[in-house]
């Protein structure tokens, strides 16, 4: 049996192909962006057959970079952008509309009619993990299920399947044999009971989705199905091994197996999570309970995290929607071509805000400009943002279990920025330290595939493999660290419930 692993990180602006071989080496990679659609203020939508097409064509340039060819592969780890939910018809395989993408916020005014529920905001949080937000993916079926003709009817009479996108690609992949999910994408439903382990008929009422369509939840390391010829660069039989969501798959990566290990990783959003071991923690408070992971036939593994929706989508933004630059690489320098952020602030609530406030209502801000404000101060503002949102969930972590950080692992496309990582090194107090494979998020899909089909005997092995590339100590002073933080909380607070 061959020593390379295929990893599909599927995104949400684009999708990476990596291979790795036995040694954590990327011999191979490939990337291309897709569509991004804005059908209304609020509402970000994707076309699930385009990511399909993409994943493919993205494989195998990343194959042919490598020299080898499909059949080559020991096994294929996904890891994808969680949330984002997509309905599509059994016998055809056409998606029946575009996917409803996790930024979207459709659905808050039918989160505001939950809340107003008596018990309903306690029974989801104690089933579930999460707080009542359109971020999570039933809502979003939810409003497939009311506004797509005839979709109800077809799910109901056992024609539609629903899914996050690893369950849309898994079918496609095995030629519709596996309609499958991992526990730490099904526990981003709002329709999964993660402490039961399996979807909750109580959930599934208070949402109106039929169960049927549902996929079957299975361990996130493990053979779940395996390719088709058709389905796959014309190579069958290739086991599907790994499947974990984007931010758990990192968690993965950076080898945080045990609780109080933390990593914090940087891309169109940023999420923060510690591994709080085979327990969930009894008040996550303003923070989300969810499943790690399940390896083989393991029980469930936990951890605690903050998710901030707009972090690398605000440079993005600056990029597509302002003009103000050509490529995020030009934030740096742009950034550090001035002394300081001359009391500019940017709060990036392009998409309502996330941990630890969660308000849908929230809006962008841009705060303390005057006639000598200019492109760098923008920039720098946007990047001061991912570090300053960072604060604001590493203190609700520690007040919530009572752990001090010590240091923070960082991954994700925005650790190649250093002085961003400086900054946020600077802003927490404590080291910040990044992998020498930066894509921990690919990696760790590829160390789940692994470590079922026998590449990685354990996790110990795979602890052995991780790297520091480098580490930035903190070089601010207490009282300068706060009086920024200071001006940013006001900020913040100036771009609540705007749109309410």
């Amino acid at each position: 049996m061959t020593n390379h692993i295929l990893a599909i990180d599927q995104g949400t602006t684009g999708t990476t192909v990596l291979i790795f071989d036995r040694d954590t080496q990327i011999v191979g990679r490939a990337y291309a962006e897709f569509t991004q659609f804005y059908p209304r203020a609020g509402w970000v939508e994707h076309d699930a057959a385009e990511i399909w097409r993409v994943t493919l064509e993205t494989a195998g340039r990343a194959l042919a970079s490598a020299g080898l060819s499909a059949r080559d592969l020991r096994a294929i780890g996904i890891t994808n952008q969680r949330e984002t939910v997509l309905a599509w018809n059994r016998h055809t395989g056409e998606p029946a509309h575009r996917a409803i993408v996790w930024q979207d916020r459709r659905t808050a005014a039918f989160c505001d009619d939950l809340r107003s529920r008596t018990g309903v905001t306690e029974m989801i949080r104690a089933k579930t993990g999460l707080v009542i937000d359109p971020y999570f993916s039933g809502t979003k079926l939810r409003w497939l299920l009311e506004n797509v003709p005839g979709l109800r009817a077809g799910a109901e009479a056992g024609d539609i399947l629903f899914g996050t996108i690893d369950s849309w690609l898994i079918w496609n992949l095995t030629g519709g044999a596996a309609h499958v999910t991992d526990p730490s994408n099904a526990a981003r439903t709002q329709l999964y009971d993660i402490h039961r382990g399996d979807w909750d008929s109580e959930l599934l009422s208070l949402m109106e989705v039929p169960a049927r369509g549902l996929p079957e939840v299975r361990s996130s390391s493990a053979v779940l199905g395996h390719t088709t010829a058709d389905g796959f660069l014309g190579a069958g039989g290739i086991a599907i091994a790994g499947v974990a969501g984007d931010q758990q798959a990192a968690l993965f990566g950076q080898a945080c197996h045990g609780p109080g290990l933390a990593k914090n990783t940087y891309g169109t959003g940023s999420f923060l999570l510690m591994h709080t071991g085979s327990s969930t923690l009894r008040d996550p408070g303003p923070l989300l309970s969810t499943v790690a992971w399940r390896i083989g036939d393991q029980p469930l593994e936990y951890a605690l995290e903050g998710a901030i929706f707009v972090t690398g989508a605000a440079v993005q933004w600056l990029r597509d929607g302002l003009g103000l630059i050509a490529a995020a690489a030009e934030t740096e320098a742009l950034a550090r071509s001035i002394p300081s952020n001359d009391g500019v602030y940017f709060v990036p609530a392009l998409t309502g805000l996330g941990a630890p406030h969660w308000d849908p209502y929230a809006r962008g801000l841009i705060a303390g400009l005057t006639r000598g404000t200019g492109r760098a101060h923008l920039a720098r503002a946007a990047l001061e943002a991912m570090a300053y949102q960072t604060r604001d969930v590493t203190r609700a972590i520690e007040a919530q279990t009572g752990i001090a950080l010590t240091e923070l692992r960082a991954d994700g496309g925005a650790v190649g920025n250093s002085f961003l990582m400086q900054f946020q090194a600077d802003l927490l107090g404590v080291p910040v330290e990044v992998p020498r494979v930066s894509e921990t998020t690919a990696l760790g899909a590829a160390y789940l595939a692994g470590l079922a089909t026998g590449m990685w005997q354990d996790r110990e092995e795979i602890r052995a493999t991780w790297k520091l590339a480098s580490r930035f100590e903190p070089g601010m002073s207490i009282a300068e660290r706060e009086r920024l933080y200071t001006h940013w909380t006001k900020a913040v607070e100036k771009s609540r419930g705007w749109a309410a």
